[in-house]
């Protein structure tokens, strides 16, 4: 019986209204998808743990158990940290409030003078934007309250949905196995394995880039005398999940703080300076020397996944937009019919085509016992007449 051929229009119209579908339902369920990417992204991070407490005798529900209990005991930790932080650089908005106070007598003595328009006619004007916000803020708080409690909900899920993922992960393989049964185990064990290794590498390297990024922030602002340096700096260098605009984001704090504490602007444009400076050395040199072609995303493809996480799941779609791109293109390497995607996904290199060689080389050997095995079993059964298993 032959495959019917569909012609070219029909294929990439069936394609399409798939993707048309697929981006559909990522929106629509957000709220539960987004949650479990993350889980499966810190499932994948806190596994070393998990292995080795299984290793030295724990049972597994006791070592997913400890190693939940140690992740989140380190973000408690970090959240802590960031809280007390935050309550010391409170004490600083009366002088906040007043430096902004004269800023914005000079912002208004400089508009009487340029535009000829009165301080009793600005002061109508704001007081006019100001009762349509005043209006409208009502139903923004009511959404922004609704939209924070769902978020909070989700995030509690998330250690749920990790304890699983890291128990029942055996259970997943052996579903993979039945799902691509016309498909080797070692082929579907390779794959799981180079995403667990691309999604570590990622994390590993982020930590590695954060920390890196973060100290060489607060250097800067230190040098400039700018008040929490070591808050800002690594605030910024957190935002780095971001890729691209984190550090940027990171920066405008700092920036509003060196125009109301410092008597000169030249101080703000220090710290835009040196942030300018820090983005420029993570783009072009830290985050390539450190994560190196484990993740080998090409900058285009970087830039389109960031506009299209953040069209569709906004900061949590940015952050997941790297980790995801790579997963696919480990996929798309692995299937023949999609290796042109993979290609088209990654860092353009002349030295791939050698070292995609090797690898093939590398993995003949493996692939070649298991055929030899597997044609063992079936000429024992040849010669028993039992079936093979």
């Amino acid at each position: 019986m032959t495959t019917p051929k569909f012609p070219y229009i029909v294929k990439f119209a069936f394609a399409l209204l798939s993707v048309t579908l697929l981006v559909y339902w990522l929106k629509v369920l957000e709220d539960i998808l987004v949650p479990l990417f993350i889980a499966v992204i810190l499932a994948m991070a806190i596994f070393p743990i998990s292995n080795w407490l299984e290793k030295i005798g724990l049972g597994r529900v006791w070592a997913v158990t400890f190693a939940l209990i140690i992740f989140v005991l380190f973000s408690v930790g970090i959240i802590w940290l960031a809280s007390s932080e935050i309550a010391s650089f409170s004490e600083i908005f009366p002088q906040l409030e007043e430096r902004f106070r004269h800023l914005f007598l000079q912002a208004q003595r400089w508009t009487e003078d340029t535009f000829h328009v009165g301080r009793r006619t600005q002061n109508a004007r704001l007081r006019q934007y100001g009762t349509g916000i005043l209006s409208s803020g009502g139903t923004v708080f009511t959404y922004a309250l609704s939209v924070t409690s769902s978020m909070l909900g989700n995030l509690a899920l998330i250690p749920i949905y990790m304890f699983f993922f890291l128990y029942y992960r055996d259970f997943f393989r052996l579903f993979f196995y039945k799902a691509f049964k016309n498909t080797r185990k070692y082929t579907i064990d390779t794959v799981l394995t180079k995403i667990y290794e691309v999604v570590h590498s990622y994390l590993k390297g982020l930590i590695t880039v954060t920390i890196i990024v973060g100290t060489l922030n607060t250097l800067g602002l230190l040098a400039l005398g700018i008040d929490y340096a070591v808050f800002f700096g690594f605030l910024a260098a957190a935002l780095l999940v971001i890729p691209f605009v984190g550090i940027l984001i990171g920066s405008i704090l700092p920036i509003v703080v060196a125009l109301a504490t410092k008597d000169s602007p030249m101080y703000a444009v220090g710290v835009a300076a040196v942030f300018t400076f820090v983005q420029f050395l993570e783009g072009n040199f830290i985050t390539p020397q450190v994560v190196g072609s484990k993740i080998s995303i090409n900058g285009l493809v970087a830039i389109i996944a960031l506009i299209l996480g953040s069209a569709l799941w906004g900061i949590a779609g940015m952050a997941l937009s790297l980790p995801t791109v790579a997963i696919l293109k480990v996929i798309f390497d692995s299937v023949p019919d999609l290796k042109p995607f993979g290609y088209l996904l990654g860092e353009p290199d002349h030295t791939r085509y050698l070292n995609e060689k090797k690898k093939k080389m590398h993995d003949f050997v493996p692939e070649l016992v298991e055929t030899i095995a597997e044609t063992t079993e079936d000429v024992k059964s040849l010669v028993t007449g039992k079936k093979r298993k």
